[in-house]
Parts: C-alpha cells; structure tokens; sequence
C-alpha cells in the first residue's frame, strides 16, 4: 500500500515539481507554467491557462490530479494561498534563477541559501506526520534496518544509517548495487528497508526494492517523484525536488530536501527508544572524548553518566546530545 501526502497549499508548488517527470508532455508544460509564474496562473480561467499552455481543459485537469488537488478551482485557490504564503515569508515563488560563471560569491551565498531555505520549507510541507510515524515505528521495531541508496543519494542513505547505529538499531547503509541485492535477500518479515532515490525510477534500488517486498520486509522510500516506480513501497517520503544549475545538478541539490527528512525520521526514532537511544549516545560520547583532547572517563563515571542520559538529555554542551552525529 502506497501512502502519499496530501497536504494543502503549502505544498503544491512543491508537489507539481515533484510529479512533472513522470507526466506526458501536455500536462508536464501546464505544471511549468504553474511553476513559472503561479501567481499569474491563479489568476487565468482553466480555458485561459489551457490556451496559454497549448493544451487542453482536460490536460489541465490532468495536472491538477496527479498534484493531488481535487479540481481546477482549488488549484487556483491552492496557487494563490501558496503565493501568499510565499510573499509573506520573502519568497516570490519562481524557481532559482541559475547561477553562471561570472556571479558574485555573494550572489552565489545568497542565492543557494535562498534555495536551500526553500527545499526544506517546501519538503516540511510535503511530509505526512502520519507516514512518518509510522516509518519510525517500523524502524523501531525491525531486527534490522537495510538503507541503499546510489550516487548522492547514497550519501544520504549513509547518513541515515550511521544515525541509527548510533542509537543501537541493527542498521546498514549500502551504496553499490550488489551488496544491496544480496542484504536485501536475507531480509524477513519485521526488517525494515529503506531506498532513497531522489528521481525514484535508479534501477539500482528498484531491485533491491522488489527483492525485499518478495521477502516480506517493510519497505520504505524516499524520493522527490511520489508517481515514480519507487512509489510501490509501502510507504513513500517526499522531498522536495532541487533545481537543476548548470554547476550544480539536481541530485545534489535534492540532497537537502533528503537530508531533512532523515533529520525528522531519525528524530522520532530516537524518541521512541529515548533511554536506549540516551545511553548509547552516551556510552559512545565518552569512549571517544580522549581523542578530542579531553579526560577519559572512569568505568563507574562513565556508567554513571550514562545512567543520568536515560533519564534526561543533557543541556549542557560538555554533554553527549541525542541528535548528535
């Protein structure tokens, strides 16, 4: 079963970027233009945006389906609260302008802040609290915890994976294809995989994939492309899509997006299993803090701290944190 987020207006703009590479050309160059100017589309008839795109009414309504919005008069309403939204927190809505050869360090500072501030906003909108919790419930309750993902969005799946570890959950994190193939064979019921995909359509987790829902595992991914083949997983996480630069492709920029939602996943996680999760965190702060010039700690200091972490996270900075990585 396929759960997807059906967020308000918030994360439409999101959403339409998000499905564009898996829509037919009529219904992909209505969602560019939506994406080019949705404030101006909120304000066209359907016919007007049809004879604006070279499409037709029904194409229209195309788009505003696969984006998940009912019907073209909430497409409208979705659009213009969105700009609303936009306007009031300092964005214009319009994708990044691209960044050449001869800008300024500080427009490329200000404009990849811009759009890293703007991935994360519009990814916050598109995750579902429901789908997630249910993720970290999965996670928490697996034997073990496969992540695969290839490429730049392997180094999210390792991250992911080291975060988990960290807090004492049988997890592994794979980049390369043949590993995965064959960690997601011994798999079973209960075990939990995981493919972060930023296009969802990498047949190098796609097998994986299909290996593990034949074994009967929980599968989950994470992807920008909730219409992508990935989708098949039993739950889906959604990233917002990063704009493509001439410098800068889109996989690396999505990696924000990605990143964010593992932040958010792990979080509730380690929620979950907060006492194990505190004294793990512990344990391991204090086995290595000799190494960054401080005292090593006694056995009995260290079990005592560790003891103290179950019960509270520590405010102090001399202190192991729970979201420490």
């Amino acid at each position: 079963m396929t759960e997807e987020n059906s967020n308000g207006a918030s994360g439409l703009l999101a959403r339409v970027r998000g499905v564009i590479p898996s829509l037919p050309a009529g219904p992909a160059r209505v969602g560019r233009a939506i994406l080019d100017d949705p404030a101006g589309v909120s304000r066209m008839t359907l016919r007007e945006l049809a004879t604006t795109t070279g499409t037709s009414d029904a194409t229209v309504l195309r788009l505003a389906q696969a984006a998940g919005v009912g019907g073209y008069r909430d497409l409208r309403l979705g659009l213009a609260e969105a700009v609303g939204s936009m306007s009031s927190a300092g964005r214009d809505g319009r994708l990044t302008a691209d960044i050449t050869r001869d800008d300024s360090p500080a427009d490329v500072l200000a404009a990849l802040a811009e759009e890293e501030r703007s991935v994360i906003t519009d990814t916050a909108a598109c995750l579902d609290p429901a789908v997630l919790a249910a993720v970290a419930d999965a996670v928490v309750a697996a034997g073990r915890v496969v992540v695969v993902g290839i490429g730049a969005s392997g180094l999210v799946a390792l991250d992911l994976s080291a975060k988990l570890e960290r807090i004492g959950l049988h997890s592994r994190g794979l980049t390369e294809v043949h590993q995965a193939v064959t960690a997601s064979v011994l798999l079973r019921p209960g075990d939990v995989l995981v493919v972060v995909s930023a296009s969802g359509s990498t047949v190098d987790v796609l097998e994986p994939l299909r290996i593990a829902q034949e074994r009967g595992a929980r599968t989950v991914a994470l992807t920008c492309h909730p219409r992508s083949a990935v989708a098949v997983a039993d739950h889906v996480l959604m990233s917002a899509p990063g704009r493509e630069h001439p410098v800068r492709p889109a996989a690396m920029s999505s990696r924000t997006g990605q990143l964010f939602v593992v932040d958010v996943l792990f979080t509730l996680v380690a929620q979950r299993c907060f006492d194990r999760a505190s004294e793990a965190i512990a344990d391991s702060y204090h086995a290595l803090r000799h190494r960054h010039g401080e005292p090593p700690s006694a056995p009995a200091e260290s079990a005592a701290r560790s003891t103290t972490a179950t019960r509270t996270i520590p405010a102090d900075q001399s202190q192991p944190h729970l979201q420490e990585s």
